[in-house]
């Protein structure tokens, strides 16, 4: 989940429910999904969501990228300490509580299995999309020690350190020495994003643990920012989990961004089942898929899921595994388990 992003670039305060957030951004046409937000505190509250990734990201585009961004690194940096201040005034008021290590993680959801407070802090782990903020590869030491515990090397576009979504190549030197400094530390890899070049690279130079936060399937959708069966093996192989993603092009096939209404698509939640037992159906198990969604994450209602009203609504999937024969144990991994599982593995 970007929560600073929505909090600090989209002005959203976060701590009101979704319906005042849309409300208040009734009739602004500043970005697309004005007033089509899905995510705020109560509603992951309500959503018993009491853990969850959130990023950090800023992207450094050189003059020859059209993509947005930020024109130095330094000003890339700039801008993710200004998200992680956002998030330490959240844990001063109570809303959140950082997440670094394994007791503390264990502790927070055995508070949250326990009927807790409607005031309970929800848990966040900070990870870091993109790392083109990260002036040198010195800075990850620093950003260790704020918290961080999980980075993706790459975003959209040709990067620093790895290139991500829409370009080609591979990680390069500095990419590696990234990499590196990545497993000295112990911080998570995201392979969510990564280039089929870059991702193979990565994955054969990095030797700690890897997940893909919000990542589905190119076999379903066909498109370069999805996992192709090769990828995901690979993913299964190193004991990664793979978090379901909701944005709708990434669920159904054939979407043009800008034209297609989730309600012509027909994309239901559904559709992330099928991505899940995708994966389910090439690792013979239930132990590698988890909730990714990355709502709110440059998009909102325009382009999710039509049976999707707010992040609340993630508590329907139980009932749509059950009716496709998970039991109750599989259900409680792709819920929770699965990713607590693989922590509980990365910070032993």
């Amino acid at each position: 989940l970007d929560l600073s992003m929505n909090g600090m670039e989209w002005n959203r305060d976060l701590t009101q429910s979704v319906h005042a957030i849309r409300e208040r951004e009734h009739g602004q046409t500043d970005r697309k999904d004005r007033a089509n937000g899905t995510v705020s505190l109560p509603a992951m509250r309500a959503g018993k969501i009491g853990i969850c990734v959130a990023t950090q990201i800023a992207r450094y585009v050189k003059p020859t990228n059209n993509l947005q961004g930020w024109y130095t690194p330094e000003q890339a940096w700039a801008q993710t300490q200004g998200q992680l201040a956002w998030y330490r005034i959240m844990e001063e008021a109570g809303q959140l509580k950082q997440i670094t290590e394994r007791d503390a993680l264990n502790q927070h959801a055995e508070l949250w299995a326990n009927d807790p407070a409607p005031d309970t802090p929800i848990g966040y782990i900070l990870t870091l999309e993109g790392a083109d903020s990260l002036i040198t590869p010195a800075f990850v030491e620093r950003s260790h020690a704020q918290g961080l515990r999980a980075i993706g090397p790459a975003h959209y576009g040709p990067g620093t350190y790895a290139q991500g979504t829409g370009a080609t190549g591979g990680l390069g030197s500095r990419g590696k020495e990234l990499l590196a400094e990545m497993d000295r530390l112990g911080i998570i890899l995201d392979a969510t994003h990564l280039c089929d070049e870059s991702f193979w690279e990565a994955l054969d130079a990095f030797k700690g643990p890897v997940w893909a936060s919000h990542n589905n399937c190119r076999a379903l959708v066909p498109d370069g920012r999805q996992f192709s069966d090769e990828q995901i093996k690979a993913l299964i192989g190193r004991d990664a989990v793979i978090g379901g993603v909701l944005d709708a092009w990434m669920l159904s096939p054939g979407w043009q961004k800008g034209v297609t209404t989730p309600a012509e698509a027909g994309v239901m939640l559904e559709h992330l089942v099928d991505h899940m037992d995708h994966i389910c159906q090439l690792s013979g198990n239930a132990r590698h898929i988890g909730i990714g969604t990355d709502l709110d994450g440059g998009y909102g209602l325009e382009q999710c899921p039509r049976d999707l009203d707010t992040i609340t609504d993630l508590q329907r999937l139980p009932g749509m595994l059950t009716a496709r024969g998970y039991s109750e144990e599989d259900i409680a991994g792709v819920m929770h388990g699965n990713f607590l599982r693989f922590l509980n593995n990365a910070w032993a």
